[in-house]
């Protein structure tokens, strides 16, 4: 009998994602696993582009609004999450299709990715000296001890800092060395990235954020503060919330607010289509291709994945035969 087929839709932020992973869910019988590390938390809706009910389509979606605001969750906490949710689906026969741009997240979930432990006193002190020294300080002690680390690691991401350094002294090797190889726990993985030339990206980004505004981004970062937003360690610092709270402190105005936010929004989408491009396993469709559900059930066809009899058991209709296949409509 083949492997359960386990699919995730990757690729930068604004790509069309969502539309893809629910149009595949609803020719496959399949449920959409997020992977996108701010869309567990209730409340950062409009400012995540988290899919809404309606346009879900009647598509169970697996770990969305699972946290609130003040609290965290660790990729190995979340690699937890997420594996229960495919393991249940497959359980079920029914297809799992991941979804998200968080790029660290997917490779958790689905390669064979272990986590070093941790050491609660090496973490305060290192934690201490973030709030003492700052984040560009302590990513300069890393680039000394793990440049292939730092490379990987914004200047500005604290916490992923302070992790790097844990784990660099508590075991003597290199976090870098960490990183698991091009190796699924899935058997039956397949990856579909969609490909969006540069110009275009930065357009959707920038109408993205514009219409973000326009459908109450402000008010709902006022209303995540009243819950306790600030008193969170990642919450805040999603894209774009931290821009949307100096505009409420009065730090900056409403136009620059959305300059910094896009700018932002686009920094992260170029490095997310870089740490992607590095995995042969993504096989890249055009995002705005007419046929792109076709193609993408084609690629999910193809490596062994169908026999006689499906892909244990779950049958892929050849393209064309199905009313609903062509194009999808690639949402910002």
């Amino acid at each position: 009998m083949a492997e359960p087929l386990v699919v995730a839709v990757v690729g930068p932020t604004a790509a069309g994602k969502s539309d893809l992973s629910v149009a595949l869910c609803k020719r496959l019988g399949g449920e959409v696993v997020n992977a996108d590390a701010m869309q567990v938390y209730r409340g950062l809706d409009i400012g995540t582009a988290k899919i809404t009910p309606a346009e879900r389509s009647g598509v169970p979606h697996h770990l969305l609004d699972i946290l609130d605001v003040t609290e965290t969750a660790t990729v190995a906490e979340f690699q937890h999450l997420a594996r229960t949710a495919i393991d249940d689906c497959t359980k079920r026969q029914v297809v799992p299709v991941l979804a998200g741009g968080s790029a660290l997240y997917v490779r958790a979930i689905l390669d064979d990715f272990t986590f070093p432990g941790t050491d609660p006193a090496v973490r305060e002190r290192l934690e201490a000296e973030l709030e003492d020294v700052g984040s560009g300080a302590l990513h300069q002690k890393l680039i000394k001890k793990d440049p292939k680390a730092a490379a990987q690691i914004l200047p500005s991401n604290g916490r992923r800092i302070v992790r790097a350094l844990e784990v660099v002294e508590i075991t003597g090797a290199p976090y870098s060395a960490t990183l698991p190889d091009h190796r699924y726990v899935y058997q039956g993985a397949v990856q579909i990235g969609l490909d969006v030339p540069r110009p275009e990206l930065d357009e959707r980004i920038g109408r993205r954020v514009d219409r973000m505004f326009e459908e109450g981004f402000v008010d709902e970062v006022r209303e995540l503060l009243n819950h306790g937003l600030l008193e969170g360690r990642t919450a805040n610092r999603a894209l774009g919330y931290s821009q949307v709270i100096a505009l409420l402190n009065g730090e900056i105005d409403e136009a620059e607010a959305r300059e910094r936010t896009a700018q932002s929004t686009r920094r992260f989408a170029r490095r997310q289509d870089s740490w992607f491009r590095k995995d042969p396993r993504i096989t890249w469709l055009r995002y705005d291709d007419s046929a792109l559900l076709d193609k993408a059930i084609d690629v999910l066809a193809v490596g062994n994945r169908m026999g006689a009899d499906g892909v244990d058991g779950v049958e892929i209709a050849p393209t064309g035969s199905s009313d609903r296949g062509g194009a999808v409509d690639a949402r910002g």
